[in-house]
């Protein structure tokens, strides 16, 4: 198998960056992360790690490496919403209030959260054969359903459609910034998240990407990505 391109659609998502403060923004297109995380829940591959002692869930190692491009049939657009946030503290922080719960969440925050919405684009992979095979055996309803169903960036953002497909229309597609590349603006470049380590943020690897202005159904080379965890 030479390549797998999936196509998919959905109505809301949202790619979260490492920020913190009142302010959550998102991505303006898919990941680099989040499509592999995509491609593993339709292969039923697990990728998290409850090692019992660390304070979060970690990434498994010995996960397989893929290549991987992105292209947007059209730039979804991005709107924000004011919400209320509840969550357990770490310490004593709000304390006060948790009687008034009575058991619920205590800690409340108010918070502006961006999201995307028409999200229709190609996650396509090459590279790696046996993955592209689970990935449609899991398309096809033959591989376990572990994690649940795939979500886009939160699990209240389920797509419309995933499918493979063997013809892709013209897109935008993602190419990484090089040194000598001239030819973004600050209106096309995005910092997307490319692999991300959830026990030291610091390792987490991210790239620019630069948003095609013309769109083609040709793969750009430098629109292809490794992603994998060793």
């Amino acid at each position: 198998m030479a390549m797998l391109c999936i196509y998919f659609q959905a109505p809301f998502a949202v790619f979260r960056t490492f920020t913190a403060g009142s302010f959550r923004p998102t991505a303006p297109f898919m990941t680099p992360s989040a499509a592999y995380g995509l491609l593993l829940n339709l292969a039923g591959i697990e990728m998290r790690d409850d090692d019992g002692a660390s304070e979060m869930t970690l990434i498994r190692s010995g996960l397989p490496s893929a290549m991987i491009a992105l292209g947007a049939l059209e730039m979804p657009l991005q709107h924000s919403a004011y919400q209320q946030l509840h969550n357990y503290p770490v310490g004593n922080t709000g304390k006060d209030h948790a009687p008034n719960t009575k058991g619920n969440k205590y800690n409340i925050t108010p918070a502006r959260r961006s999201f995307l919405s028409n999200l229709r684009g190609y996650l396509c992979l090459k590279d790696n054969d046996e993955l592209a095979a689970q990935v449609l055996d899991g398309l096809a309803g033959n591989r376990p359903r572990k994690y649940g169903l795939p979500f886009l960036g939160d699990n209240n953002f389920l797509p419309d459609r995933i499918e493979a497909v063997e013809r892709i229309e013209p897109a935008h597609w993602f190419v990484k910034v090089e040194p000598d590349d001239d030819g973004g603006s600050a209106t096309n470049i995005a910092r997307l998240t490319v692999t991300i380590d959830r026990a030291d943020m610091s390792k987490t690897q991210s790239c620019l990407f630069r948003i095609s202005n013309t769109v083609s159904a040709d793969i750009p080379s430098n629109a292809w990505v490794e992603v994998g965890y060793a």
